[in-house]
């Protein structure tokens, strides 16, 4: 099965057919769903009586554990048919207006909605329109699409609204995330795989000046235990990025956890699940090797950001030096922090003088506007040093790397 190919939904359909009894209770499908990864929003592994003659990519992996959870969650709310369900997931994805996005209006081929719904489920699957897609190949898979299954459930047994419910729980979820990271030791603090996740978002716009602690009074009244469960598995997933867990950590965790309504028996199976998944997975995803999930991102656009300064220098130096503000704002930069407010100052305006440079258009695409902080910290370092008067020029080392 090629799910990079037309007709790979089919060719699931009758390979499945074989299985329809593997998933009886959503409790030992989640179960696996969570060891091949897609829980986490980390691609390991697929459904083991899935046969194939070559090795799958991250996104290749997902699309496949997507439409596998989606099928056997219908299995398990009492679905047969499988033209059905393929029906199902299509009229889901159009009650939530996936289906409407200009990028499957350009691609969709066919009369099918199995061909449809690859073409969907392909742009599900990927951080479309947004710069990460475009630029870092090994981290452009959507890292939420559980929320898809949670949501998929809903749609099934029950007449809710699923936009609203879907807002509900990406709002839990990136809260979580972000205050997880805030529990690490301040020598440690940082919010990158924050941002990485938030890039996955669909049904809300979130930015970090929005996180506060008042979301954890909404955990107390989701009631749904699958929810609740996959909050506290992301919850423990953003504590083990970097492969440790200190006191203050387990504190956080073992709060969420009560929060949500779980023992501590649970919360412990929890930490101990996402501390096997990455002691088995080590080799298996690429990024798993850095000490934290979001570095490799970083550092590949650092490169990339690097790049494009170079090969703009001399118009982004005439450009600066027209905004007094601006070089002193990023000349205080290079020695200490800015504010909130001077931080904004230095969004805007550079963002009114990317739009006068083509070449640098990424930054004001959706999502560009998370390599700001790459941008402002290298420019110091690489346009002339009315930014650091005692900088040692490293021009040559640059280029030769």
């Amino acid at each position: 099965m090629n799910p990079s190919s037309s007709g790979w939904i089919e060719k699931y359909g009758s390979v499945v057919q074989k299985h329809q009894d593997e998933f009886p209770t959503f409790e030992v499908l989640y179960a696996t769903l969570k060891k091949s990864g897609f829980v986490y929003g980390l691609n390991s592994s697929i459904p083991g009586f899935i046969e194939l003659e070559y090795t799958l990519s991250e996104d290749e992996k997902a699309k496949i554990n997507l439409l596998h959870a989606l099928y056997f969650t219908y299995r398990i709310m009492g679905g047969n048919d499988y033209s059905t369900f393929i029906e199902e997931v299509f009229q889901f994805y159009e009650i939530l207006n996936i289906s409407r996005a200009g990028f499957f209006d350009k691609w969709f081929t066919g009369n099918k909605t199995s061909a449809k719904l690859e073409k969907l489920m392909t742009s599900r699957i990927y951080i479309e329109d947004n710069i990460i897609s475009k630029t870092f190949n090994s981290l452009i898979t959507n890292s939420l699409l559980f929320i898809d299954v949670l949501l998929f459930k809903l749609f099934l047994n029950e007449s809710i609204d699923l936009k609203k419910k879907a807002e509900e729980i990406e709002y839990l979820a990136i809260n979580i995330t972000f205050d997880a990271l805030s529990s690490k030791e301040q020598d440690r603090k940082d919010n990158k795989l924050s941002q990485l996740l938030a890039s996955s978002l669909t049904y809300i716009n979130c930015a970090e000046s929005s996180f506060d602690g008042s979301y954890r009074k909404r955990l107390l009244d989701n009631k749904d235990n699958w929810e609740n469960k996959y909050l506290l598995d992301i919850a423990c997933l953003t504590v083990w990025e970097d492969h440790s867990l200190d006191y203050t950590e387990s504190e956080f965790i073992f709060g969420i956890g009560k929060d949500l309504g779980f023992d501590r028996t649970i919360i412990s199976t929890s930490i101990t699940d996402v501390t096997e998944f990455f002691k088995l997975n080590f080799d298996v995803i690429p990024y798993l090797k850095e000490k934290n999930l979001a570095q490799q991102f970083y550092d590949s656009m650092g490169k990339i950001v690097k790049k494009l300064i170079l090969r703009n220098s001399k118009r982004l130096l005439k450009e600066l030096s027209q905004s007094a503000e601006l070089v002193a704002l990023l000349s205080k930069s290079t020695v200490r922090d800015l504010s909130n407010e001077e931080k904004k100052k230095v969004q805007n305006q550079l963002l009114d003088i990317f739009k006068s440079i083509p070449s640098l258009a990424i930054f004001i695409l959706p999502g560009g506007a998370i390599l700001l902080p790459i941008f402002i910290k290298l420019i110091p370092k690489l346009l002339p040093s009315a930014f650091d008067e005692n900088r040692i020029d490293e021009e040559e080392d640059l280029y030769r790397k």
